[in-house]
């Protein structure tokens, strides 16, 4: 039986500037109050959800639909309070460990990825389970083990401790991967064997961090393999290049985004490298620092790839209640991507 698909809004692949300008305006909330100061909002496009996200909430959903509540789920998963708590509210329990899971009820793996030893453990319990590991970390996975199997070591550029990176790591055995998070630990990096190496890098990564930490391991390492094509998935670049188009337009820009989200974090940093030093990250309208936003006249807004829309909506929201509000997409990509649901889940 065929696997069910996501539909989710047409996007491709990321293209370059110019960025196409839509011009979205509010005249009945200006001509209401119009003693609140103007405020022009650029709304970075693409922002939020990525294929990835979508999937592997709806994995959740589906779940709790096929199997019923409760349907467990290994860590966060995707790095969004709101997301986390709506799934709750529908039947979710979320643990840290395999451990905590009954036998007898499904468990779900979040999109991070999980090292081997996870499904291995669940598999000898005989447990029902779902990977909604990302595909394109799964294809960071894969290209780990192919060069493992080569006999090559594997470098690997991330965050220590980011679960992606754990999931990473513990595709191989003890030892095959050493990580590397700045170009300062490229050049203290102790290798056996520096003519048989390979590096691969954390999905939700800064592009231009990234590339000169991989330009410092080629210059260290002439011989160093890399992927067909790069880690960085499509979604952090997209959304990255959209906040460079709007930083330097922008005096102040919020990312909607958790703390411990990681592409939601480096959109604060790639905004403050581009120009927008009042660059914040907030998981909700609440949390913004309305004093920070005083004397503005452009404000950019965009989201982490786990941020829905409806938080961007609810900051809109928080913002016409103090500004005479127009709002600006700023387009610099379009996505059409597309990941099937896992088999276990389709219909029998």
């Amino acid at each position: 039986m065929a696997s069910p698909t996501i539909t989710i809004p047409p996007y491709t692949q990321r293209q370059e500037f110019p960025s196409i300008m839509t011009e979205i305006t509010a005249p009945e909330t200006a001509a209401a109050q119009p003693s609140l100061p103007p405020l022009h909002v650029l709304l970075a496009a693409p922002r939020g959800f990525c294929a990835g996200v979508d999937r592997a909430i709806q994995i959740v959903e589906v779940a709790l639909q096929k199997f019923g509540a409760p349907v467990y789920v290994r860590h966060e998963i995707v790095h969004n309070r709101f997301v986390v708590e709506s799934l709750e509210a529908k039947g979710a329990v979320f643990v840290k460990e395999l451990d905590e899971v009954p036998d007898d009820r499904p468990v779900v793996f979040s999109a991070h990825g999980v090292p081997k030893a996870v499904p291995a453990e669940a598999q000898r319990r005989n447990m029902i389970y779902v990977d909604a590991t990302c595909p394109l970390v799964s294809k960071v996975h894969r290209e780990a083990e192919r060069h493992h199997e080569s006999g090559r070591a594997i470098v690997l550029i991330g965050h220590a401790g980011h679960p992606e990176v754990v999931g990473t790591i513990g595709q191989l055995p003890d030892g095959a991967v050493h990580l590397v998070e700045t170009v300062a630990d490229v050049a203290s990096l102790t290798v056996a064997d520096p003519e048989n190496l390979a590096f691969a890098t954390q999905t939700t990564l800064s592009v231009d961090d990234t590339g000169a930490i991989v330009d410092a391991l080629r210059d260290r390492f002439p011989s160093i393999a890399g992927p067909k094509r790069e880690d960085i998935c499509y979604a952090t670049t997209n959304r990255q290049a959209a906040v460079k188009a709007i930083a330097p337009k922008a005096d102040a820009l919020l990312v909607l985004g958790a703390p411990n989200s990681s592409n939601s974090v480096r959109l604060v940093e790639v905004a403050r490298g581009h120009g927008c030093t009042r660059a914040m990250l907030v998981q909700r309208a609440a949390q913004i620092d309305w004093p920070r936003l005083e004397k503005i006249r452009t404000l950019g807004i965009t989201a982490g790839a786990s941020a829905p829309e409806v938080l961007v909506d609810e900051v809109l929201t928080a913002l016409r209640e103090r500004f005479t509000v127009t709002v600006e997409e700023v387009v610099t990509a379009t996505e059409n991507v597309i990941f099937k649901l896992p088999r276990v889940l389709a219909a029998e």
